[in-house]
């Protein structure tokens, strides 16, 4: 190579772009740079030298770099060595923000340079270009005015030796590299690279890669603190793949962020082309409008990430239908069943609890249990704000006010009311909702009524749970499974939707009239509260404070016009009206108060007070005729007590005697096969113990036993009449009456135990109804007892037992 050389300088930007550091853009250098530096002039420099620090950089030997200068002491230093045309000692700084560095805060190795040309730039700043050209040690600082100078010693670079195989490759290795990283640039400077790719010069590699392609100052100045060269080349290399590998994972990321532009502008284009086909075609205006509206609705909305990217993705698609096509009708359906929905929208609770029982008392009469079961969710609620709501089922007979309990529970809460009747159904779709490939499919009934109710935490009332039936298209029981589950229905899936919604807040309450007919899965997720039928007094109390007001007003009566005395209350309740609940008595007595709205309309003479004159007038002969007790004159007769769906009743069971050859059991009545069984237990419990009884074994073998429960034309069944029948075959086979005014309920073995039954409550208040004064209940029924209120039990006395024994002994004379 010629002695002198043409090099090109290539600068990259750092941290600090000013003062005494890199300038951000390249800079040519174009002057002839001396191939042995490292004895030019070096031959003229003293023990001291002056001392330019420089920020975040680093200076090689070999290597031109160009700075822009800007404390004054470093312009003062610049300009001085320039025109008497000394060499400098160049040293980076350990903190870049220290405006005057004494020798602490410098690298003590640093390299000497001589100021090649200075540049007066455009906007007033000043760059200079430096040449490296050895290696120093800074011993000292001997003079700071007014710049620094500094005492100094040459360091020499170590070789390695010729030939030295391992090194030439690691160079080589270096210069790839620094070509590669310098070609992966946005702009690469082709000058630059054909001048190192031509260039043999070892240690110029080294210096100029250590010095342009290392973004950390400290890195550098460890690569400048290294003697041997071989070492600090393998040091370099190591740098340098790992720096290339994040060029590599830079520009891989860039590709693929332009992929991902590139497609975003095709699909702009191509929708870009729709529209102006549909503008074309007449369908722009009535497509963008709806599109707009949607995602209108679509910003206010609280729904996840996901629902998110699932409403963009199924408008896209509405975008580029036609308006007139089938499908498009069928996709807006969706996106708006999306949009309409009220995701994580809640409404605010009202915690208020003594106001939540107000609401309750003032809506319904008595139902304490219930009352008191809400309240305590309300208490629960406000002390931990985040628990599930929870899943009731109400289950009594007919008109008692479960369903109207959930309006109630809705407002004292202030919530959102809904209800969905589910008696008669029988196709899972109702609940889960039709998929989208059948045509006229829509969302299931849940979600349909949280759309309706416009908030995520109603109370949904699931009305007539016992009423669902399964066929052929699926068991709605089984899709109530995932609804009802507090574990799984806050990723509740309907198939229309085909998006998880959360009804963990939604306070469900089913309704039912018997638990016979629920499955068993079902009603373990279920708390239930049982709600019972009312007795005389308590429906005498609804009348007055709920019915009657609520017909007045419904007929265009006023309260002061027309009153119902007491007396006639009654008589409707036990003449004209035969269930547990109140819905009958309020039939009746709109019946009645459309007689008298028609009189106050023909402007005729109108009772302003209704006695039981009035009641039997207007509604007529008496419907039913009140349970009563028939007495005890004859034997075999004995009162029993039985629940039904509308109530407690009383029954009579009758056993009469006939002579003939052989014994046989006659059972009527309409009886079902429970109750047939228990007939036959009891004959035999009585066969068995006939001594026992007083009775002569003989009686059973010339006497057909004949067992008739009357009204035969109600079906009857269940085990509770066991101690009656008992009674009842005992006391004709020995004559002896059965006491005034008893009856009795209880279940019996063929080891004489009395068995508990259920509807406690509800016989009672059939036995108080029809004058009785004596209950013989099993043992274990007692606990029913005390859960029953005073006032309904006042007037009767029980008597508990274990054995058929003492059933016979207290019930007969």
């Amino acid at each position: 190579m010629d002695k002198k050389t043409s090099l090109i300088i290539y600068s990259q930007e750092t941290s600090q772009p000013s003062d005494d550091a890199m300038i951000a853009v390249p800079v040519l250098f174009d002057g002839e740079l001396d191939e042995n530096f490292a004895d030019n002039g070096l031959d003229k420099i003293g023990k001291t030298l002056p001392i330019l620090p420089l920020r975040n950089m680093v200076l090689f030997p070999g290597v031109a770099l160009p700075i822009v200068a800007g404390r004054a002491m470093s312009m003062q230093l610049i300009r001085d060595a320039f025109q008497k045309k000394t060499l400098i000692g160049v040293c980076c700084q350990k903190d870049p923000s220290t405006d005057e560095p004494t020798l602490k805060d410098l690298h003590p190795i640093g390299t000497i340079a001589e100021i090649m040309r200075i540049l007066e730039m455009p906007d007033g700043s000043t760059t200079v270009i430096l040449q490296g050209k050895k290696r120093f040690r800074l011993k000292s600082v001997t003079k700071t005015k007014p710049y620094l100078y500094g005492m100094v010693g040459l360091l020499d670079d170590t070789a390695p030796a010729k030939k030295d195989n391992e090194f030439e490759a690691t160079i080589s290795a270096v210069k790839d590299l620094t070509i590669k990283m310098l070609s992966s640039s946005y702009d690469p400077p082709r000058d630059l690279i054909f001048s190192l790719r031509n260039n043999l010069n070892m240690m110029y590699l080294i210096n100029f890669a250590s010095c342009n392609m290392i973004p950390e100052a400290n890195i550098k100045q460890e690569l400048l603190d290294i003697d041997n060269l071989k070492e600090r080349a393998t040091k370099l290399l190591a740098i340098l793949n790992k720096e290339y590998k994040l060029i590599e994972l830079k520009t891989s990321i860039q590709m693929k962020t332009a992929e991902d532009i590139n497609k975003q502008q095709k699909e702009y284009f191509l929708n870009q082309q729709i529209k102006a086909i549909q503008k074309e075609l007449g369908n722009d205006n009535i497509n963008e409008m709806e599109i707009k509206e949607l995602r209108e609705k679509a910003k206010k909305k609280k729904w996840s990430k996901e629902t998110g990217e699932i409403f963009e993705k199924e408008v896209a698609k509405l975008e580029r239908l036609n308006v007139h096509s089938p499908d498009y009708s069928l996709q807006i359906q969706y996106v708006q069943t999306i949009v309409n929905l009220p995701w994580n929208d809640f409404s605010k609770d009202n915690f208020n609890l003594k106001r939540a029982e107000k609401i309750l008392n003032r809506d319904h009469f008595g139902m304490d249990k219930v009352k008191e079961r809400i309240i305590e969710h309300l208490a629960v609620l406000k002390l931990k704000k985040d628990m599930r709501a929870p899943i009731i089922c109400l289950y009594g007979p007919p008109g008692v006010g479960k369903t109207s309990l959930g309006k109630s529970i809705a407002e004292a809460l202030g919530r959102k009311y809904v209800r969905v009747s589910l008696g008669g159904l029988h196709d899972e779709a109702e609940i889960r909702g039709h998929r989208r490939t059948y045509i006229g499919a829509m969302a299931g009934r849940i979600i349909e009524n949280i759309k309706k109710a416009g908030k995520s935490n109603p109370v949904f009332v699931l009305d007539e749970i016992d009423k669902v039936g399964a066929d052929f298209k699926g068991d709605p029981a089984a899709a109530l499974l995932e609804v009802l589950d507090p574990e799984q229905n806050e990723h509740f899936h309907d198939n229309y939707l085909d998006i998880d919604f959360d009804l963990s807040k939604v306070m469900f309450i089913a309704t039912a009239n018997s638990l016979g007919t629920i499955s068993q899965p079902l009603l373990d997720r279920m708390e239930l509260i049982e709600m019972s039928g009312y007795i005389a007094e308590e429906k005498l109390q609804i009348a007055i404070k709920h019915l009657i007001p609520r017909q007045l007003s419904a007929h265009g009566i006023e309260s002061k016009q027309v009153a119902f005395d007491k007396a006639a209350i009654r008589l409707i309740i036990d003449s004209y009206t035969h269930e547990s609940g109140v819905r009958e008595l309020e039939k009746k007595i709109a019946k009645l108060l459309r007689k008298v709205a028609r009189k106050i309309a023909s402007d005729d003479k109108y009772p302003t007070l209704i006695t039981t004159a009035q009641v039997t007038d207007y509604l007529g002969v008496a419907e039913y005729n009140p349970e009563k007790y028939q007495g005890n004159e004859y034997a075999g007769v004995v009162t029993g007590l039985a629940w039904t769906a509308v109530g407690g009743e009383i029954l009579f069971v009758e056993t009469s005697l006939s002579r003939n050859k052989g014994s046989k059991l006659t059972i009527t009545g309409n009886l079902g096969d429970v109750m047939k069984e228990s007939a036959v237990i009891a004959l035999e419990y009585v066969h068995a113990h006939a001594k026992t009884f007083g009775i002569e074994e003989e009686a059973f073998e010339d006497k057909n036993v004949h067992i008739h429960v009357p009204e035969g034309a109600i079906p009857k069944d269940g085990p509770s009449a066991g101690i009656t029948m008992v009674t009842s075959i005992v006391s004709a086979f020995t004559k002896r009456l059965v006491r005034k005014n008893i009856a009795m309920t209880g279940e019996i073995t063929l080891r004489g135990k009395v068995m508990p039954v259920g509807g406690i409550k509800e016989k009672i208040l059939a036995a108080k109804r029809a004058g009785i004064k004596e209950i013989i209940l099993s043992e274990e029924n007692r606990k029913d007892i005390t859960e029953i209120k005073a006032e309904y039990l006042k007037g009767l006395s029980f008597i508990y037992v274990s054995d058929i024994m003492e059933v016979v002994k207290n019930a007969l004379i």
